[in-house]
């Protein structure tokens, strides 16, 4: 589903990866480790194609980064889902408007809006708190928000840049869970993150950015999970 071909990425005078390879297979549940500066979210930007390879390629699906074009990108882009560490909720609507605003912009008909975002808020137990707007939310209530606007146009793939990086241990691990109940639907997830006792409390492939390559590691599980 997802590969990196032997990909190099510099910023000015800065080279981030140098032969960074690969795969991520359909319905694969992924932790991507590393310390802070690896490069992390700079690899999830090569994903969704926000930047392009210097060398190499990004293929996803039928979309490679050495041919997309600026109108396919909306395309590739409705097959992925993001989660931020910082939500990224608009704070001058309501969780049902949040929602429904991601619909809107993907040209869902009216009909489905209301059905979609019910479904949604009720996979991760937000239901009763459509009506609220964000600053009345708890971190860990906004972050179940922002995974089913994740969610909510069926993506492939859902990309998870550090969505524990701001929250307890507890509502972290409610957010894996929330997460591996989706993956275990089907959908593959990316879940980056520096928090190494969360990684160990789930069985996963581990991929940790190093010295601008990636690499598949193993760690020693938490008694705990």
């Amino acid at each position: 589903m997802l590969t990196f071909n032997r990909v190099e990425f510099s910023y000015t005078n800065q080279q981030v990866f140098k032969d960074l390879h690969f795969t991520i297979d359909q319905g694969d549940f992924t932790f991507l480790i590393g310390k802070s500066g690896a490069g992390k979210s700079t690899l999830l930007q090569l994903i969704y194609m926000n930047i392009l390879p210097t060398a190499g390629y990004v293929q996803f699906g039928e979309f490679s980064s050495d041919s997309i074009t600026p109108k396919q990108l909306p395309f590739l882009r409705r097959k992925i889902g993001i989660v931020f560490q910082d939500f990224k909720l608009l704070s001058d609507r309501n969780i049902f408007d949040n929602l429904a605003f991601v619909l809107h912009v993907t040209g869902t008909p009216s009909k489905l809006i209301k059905r979609k975002v019910l479904f949604a808020l009720s996979d991760v137990g937000l239901t009763h708190k459509q009506t609220n707007m964000p600053n009345q939310l708890s971190g860990g209530e906004k972050q179940r928000v922002a995974i089913a606007r994740a969610m909510i146009n069926d993506p492939m793939l859902i990309l998870a840049d550090e969505p524990t990086g701001n929250l307890d241990p507890e509502t972290s691990l409610e957010i894996l869970n929330i997460l591996k109940k989706i993956n275990n639907r089907g959908t593959s997830v990316l879940f980056a993150t520096h928090n190494y006792d969360l990684v160990k409390r789930t069985e996963a492939k581990i991929i940790k950015v190093s010295d601008g390559k990636a690499v598949r590691v193993t760690l020693k599980k938490s008694a705990t999970s």
